[in-house]
């Protein structure tokens, strides 16, 4: 089999891992503020090999505001729906809390009633993209479908359609996803063309938010699924080490150098969202149910305007990165706190390559501790205190607040500092157990190897309880995942399963249960998935089903049983109470207080915790 390259980009590191003549290997690169050159610079190969990328190239854009100008073309009347949105407030009680303003601003507003005047109507000073979504193209794309011909035959710029990116009913929520996709297509298919041009491989496909893979060319017209590209990779792969190890239910905790990205995978699989929301923005594109926040290695102490300790979610990044990089960074991070506190040995060279300088660690602390009336110490051990708290609340919100309790989980650990601040974490929501998998510090990289091709389908349908229709139709839409996989792949999936949106009668939203089986089976799952989330259901009320999914997927080019490490080759190598993990073997078990380090992340046990070495290289924390 020819060699596996999957390459991860983050904020601060580019994570590659290699699979090749059955061997797994990783490393780390710095980030490039030219993405495609710290992607170069991790990958190699052949033409002949396989190329799997995760990418921050959508969710850069849409964070830093730089994406494309946008026209939009809807129906007469709804011009301004992008703008008036829905009545709910982003923060109840904060009268200066607004939403983010729209991408498509008033004057790049046109009715798609102008006929013949449309066309020209479109012209160069509008934008750089047209997005085109229209009231009711959920039920018949037709005229949508129209205007996009004649808008594509008429000029060269990109044109977006409500129906190939959201084909699902609640206007707001489909024009906006649509006005999103256009407003990140450019930057997305520039990167991804650039890629194309210099890379080796043949065979590219990019990570969805949805946790699957789809090739570079249907990427560049779908770029509102890529802005959970890269934390879907460390989901899957948490997912996967959870099954392979019995445990059904995980938090997967990933901390990295700019953020921390939480997910929560029940009964041994992830939930695929029919969307989510990034920066205050509606983005209904099948997503995995992935909390990002900005609490990373990198992030920057500062005191706010009440003199309170804050960290995040401003980071220092790749360059010039935590003061004790000694690349020109002054502010403190994160990184520099777990430094000053013993966490991090000073010996470590991250990614193998950044050595690390205490006393430029303990310098910018002094600097951040002065305004706060207390020592570099003490200010390291507030900053980690805040940057935990911050991360405990984001494990709190995808375990807790939906119904969930942490403590029937295991949290995976992974990232560059997961491992550092897991054992805190598990303690704080009454865990037992953490898990640091090989190659925590690329783990979501070695997850784009774990991940399956896949194809959506998903179509309104409005059904009410008992129509005879539902059968015919969820068969239509399965076999359409099944044609648009073959047309994507030019290969036959492995598998297609079908879901649907249910709800009671009257309600405003629904929730997505397990489509197989007639209308016993959806009512019973159905409630089941009410009580759970919600505590309470009514047996006595009608339901019916809003939407229909499909979903066509292939094998991954990796199982976890596969995943293997080099078995160490001699006695376990300790220094000042310091591991080193390569030479840890299989069974053996370390009593905290302890550090195990490796090339690209740091694992602290926590006094009174117990590590153990599982098979697969695994390390296992029994909490006490």
């Amino acid at each position: 089999m020819a060699p596996l390259f999957a390459v991860d980009v983050g904020g601060t590191f580019t994570d590659v891992v290699v699979l090749s003549e059955g061997r797994l290997s990783g490393r780390k690169v710095p980030t490039t503020a030219d993405q495609s050159e710290a992607v170069l610079a991790a990958a190699g190969g052949t033409e002949e090999d396989f190329f799997f990328h995760g990418t921050t190239s959508a969710t850069n854009t849409l964070l830093q505001g730089n994406g494309a100008r946008v026209a939009l073309v809807t129906s007469p009347g709804f011009e301004d729906l992008i703008e008036i949105a829905r009545q709910d407030r982003p923060s109840l009680y904060d009268s200066s809390a607004d939403r983010p303003s729209p991408l498509v601003e008033r004057e790049d507003r046109l009715p798609s009633d102008l006929g013949e005047r449309l066309l020209p109507s479109v012209d160069d000073s509008l934008g750089e993209v047209v997005a085109v979504a229209l009231l009711d193209s959920h039920v018949d794309p037709g005229a949508e479908r129209e205007i996009g011909r004649l808008l594509r035959s008429g000029q060269t710029r990109p044109v977006v359609l409500a129906s190939d990116v959201s084909p699902e009913f609640r206007e707001y929520e489909r024009i906006a996803t649509t006005v999103l996709s256009a407003h990140l297509t450019p930057s997305v298919a520039d990167y991804l063309a650039s890629l194309d041009e210099v890379l080796p491989m043949r065979r590219r496909l990019v990570m969805t938010s949805a946790g699957g893979l789809i090739p570079f060319a249907q990427a560049s017209r779908l770029a509102g699924r890529l802005v959970l590209s890269g934390p879907a990779g460390g989901a899957v792969a948490a997912a996967a080490l959870g099954r392979h190890h019995g445990h059904q239910h995980v938090l997967s905790f990933d901390m990295g150098g700019t953020s921390t990205d939480v997910c929560r995978i029940s009964g041994g699989e992830l939930a695929v969202a029919p969307g989510h929301t990034v920066a205050g923005r509606v983005n209904r594109v099948p997503s995995l149910p992935v909390k990002t926040i900005g609490a990373g290695g990198g992030s920057v102490g500062w005191v706010d305007a009440g003199g309170a300790l804050r960290v995040g979610p401003r980071s220092a990044g790749a360059i010039p990165g935590p003061a004790a990089y000694g690349l020109g960074g002054v502010e403190p991070t994160v990184t520099d706190a777990n430094l000053v506190t013993g966490r991090i040995p000073e010996s470590l060279a991250l990614g193998g390559s950044v050595t690390l300088s205490e006393p430029a660690a303990l310098e910018a602390l002094s600097g951040l501790g002065a305004r706060l009336g207390l020592g570099a110490k003490e200010t390291a051990h507030g900053m980690l205190e805040v940057a935990d708290s911050h991360m405990e609340h984001a494990l709190r919100s995808v375990s807790v607040e939906e119904g969930a309790d942490p403590r029937e989980a295991v949290l995976v650990a992974f990232g560059g500092a997961g491992g550092l601040h897991a054992s805190r974490l598990a303690h704080r929501l009454g865990m037992s157990t953490v898990m640091v998998p090989p190659l925590s510090g690329v783990f979501s990289a070695l997850g784009l190897l774990l991940a399956t091709p896949r194809a959506d389908v998903a179509r309104t349908v409005m059904l009410a309880e008992g129509d005879s229709r539902y059968a015919k139709m969820a068969s239509e839409i399965a076999a359409d995942a099944l044609e648009r996989y073959r047309d994507t792949f030019t290969a036959t999936p492995d598998g297609v399963s079908r879901s649907c949106d249910i709800r009671y009668v009257g309600q405003s939203h629904e929730l997505e249960v397990d489509g197989a089986g007639g209308w016993e089976d959806l009512r019973r799952r159905f409630e089941a998935a009410h009580l759970a989330r919600f505590g309470f259901d009514r047996v006595d009320e009608p339901v019916e089903v809003v939407n229909i999914r499909g979903v066509a997927t292939g094998a991954a080019p990796l199982a976890w049983a596969d995943v293997r490490p080099d078995p160490p080759g001699g006695s376990p190598v300790m220094h000042d109470g310091v591991w080193e993990r390569e030479s840890l073997p299989a069974g053996l078990a370390i009593d905290g207080p302890a550090l195990v380090t490796e090339t690209n992340s740091v694992t602290l046990v926590g006094e009174g915790d117990r590590l153990t070495v599982l098979e697969d290289g695994t390390l296992e924390m029994t909490l006490r």
